[in-house]
């Protein structure tokens, strides 16, 4: 099997001010939505339950935007996302779609539970045992 190395979620939005108030504006006029940043964000912070399950995680786990992806993320996905990446030693594989991050209805641990499903049915597995605890399989 294909071991992950590290994670990058791509919400579908720019970042910085103009990238953040745009997206705001958006939202509030039914215009935008990321479902990603359901999952890690409660208003303008981060959920608490985000990070304590992101530090249990053992590859690393980058959140970019739209503006702020390196070529290769960027060239990988145009046109999917919201999404969530696995870089391994063979490339870049998707993990979440759009439609998997809508149905975690921003939920941490759904979102645990649809990666580690993610995970299994793109054939990638984590590079120890302890991901089993921080994924929701026990």
């Amino acid at each position: 099997m294909t071991v992950i190395l590290r994670l990058t979620g791509v919400y579908h939005a720019d970042g910085g001010l103009i990238g953040e108030l745009r997206y705001v504006t958006q939202k509030l006029v039914g215009r935008g939505h990321c479902e990603l940043c359901d999952v890690t964000h409660r208003g303008i912070r981060a959920k608490p339950e985000w990070d304590a399950w992101v530090r249990s995680l053992p590859v690393p786990y980058d959140l970019v935007h739209l503006n702020e992806r390196s070529a290769e993320v960027r060239e990988f996905s145009d046109g999917l996302t919201p999404c969530v990446l696995a870089h391994t030693d063979r490339g870049l594989r998707l993990v979440l779609d759009r439609a998997a991050l809508a149905r975690t209805a921003g939920d941490v641990s759904v979102y645990a539970a649809a990666l580690s499903q993610g995970v299994r049915d793109a054939g990638l597995t984590w590079p120890d045992d302890r991901s089993s605890a921080a994924h929701g399989d026990r």
